[in-house]
């Protein structure tokens, strides 16, 4: 058994390798299974343990942890793969592979390739219904899409807000959720802008002035709305194609995509281009001159807001 774990989806990731060696080690124990790093384990001693026979056991298992950061290792996984133990299970655990290279291609072509993606924002809020309820709570599918849009699409990082939720009720619901959970910034930053475009700069100004009472320096601010125009340019360019094309043509969160569909759908292309200069031109004068961030950022808003 040769098997590659990857994908951007941690909670799925982490629970298949895990899946797998537990069952190797409820038959074989733990002195059967062997671990490496490929951050500091040279290429060479990954190679020997893939092709020596096991020790004290009739089989092994072999985890491999991004070995593809050893460079001879990548250049060599076909001769590599060719030259493991009958007797050896492998495991290769790459979360991300540039699917361009011939690692990657050589990997989907001569190994069980198993890719965990993120799920769509319907799918997430409908696991996490789900997972609640396996832990006897109870969570409906509107507050968990609530959830969600506080802390982004990162099933793994929403596993562990439901638990948190979960341990101080069993049924989570919007008072809880806004008492416990703290907007990520990324997450506010898409608000920010939603709120502008909506045509209601008084919540994008709330939401701006909740950022910088949490010590949000308005140059990260500035970032992460950068980031946001440049993810509605890529969808805007990208229609008509879905938003799974997009996310996947574009290396994007299929979420984010989606979240920034609606956007982009009131805006051309050449407008969106205008922003980014406009906001390009702003940040070239906060670094250059001794202008009020504050005052500055708040007036783009109101400019995304008139667009």
């Amino acid at each position: 058994m040769i098997v590659t774990i990857s994908g951007t989806n941690d909670l799925h990731r982490k629970k298949e390798l895990d899946g797998i060696v537990q069952v190797f080690l409820a038959e074989h124990g733990d002195m059967a299974i062997e671990r490496f790093d490929g951050e500091d384990t040279p290429s060479e001693r990954m190679i020997e343990s893939i092709q020596s026979m096991p020790f004290l056991s009739v089989r092994k298992l072999v985890v491999l942890r991004e070995p593809g950061k050893q460079k001879s290792f990548a250049e060599g996984i076909a001769n590599i793969l060719e030259a493991a133990a009958d007797s050896t299970d492998l495991v290769i655990y790459e979360p991300k592979l540039d699917k361009r290279g011939v690692y990657y291609k050589t990997l989907k072509k001569q190994t069980d390739f198993r890719e965990f993606g993120e799920l769509d924002a319907f799918a997430l809020a409908k696991w996490a219904v789900g997972y609640v309820s396996e832990k006897s709570g109870k969570v409906s599918q509107t507050d968990a899409k609530l959830l969600i849009d506080r802390i982004g699409a990162n099933q793994q990082l929403l596993q562990s807000e439901l638990d948190k939720l979960l341990a101080y009720n069993d049924e989570i619901t919007k008072n809880t959720i806004e008492l416990l959970v703290e907007r990520l910034p990324q997450s506010t930053v898409f608000e920010l802008v939603d709120a502008a475009f909506s045509g209601n700069p008084q919540k994008a100004f709330q939401i701006y002035r909740e950022q910088r009472a949490l010590r949000v320096e308005p140059q990260a601010i500035l970032a992460m709305l950068a980031w946001q125009l440049h993810v509605l340019a890529t969808v805007k360019a990208g229609a008509p194609r879905t938003a799974d094309q997009i996310s996947k043509e574009a290396k994007l969160n299929p979420f984010v995509v989606r979240k920034s569909q609606g956007i982009a759908r009131q805006l051309s292309l050449g407008q969106i281009k205008e922003l980014i200069a406009d906001l390009l031109d702003l940040d070239m004068r906060l670094k250059r001159s001794s202008i009020d961030a504050d005052e500055a950022l708040q007036l783009f808003l109101l400019r995304l807001a008139n667009n």
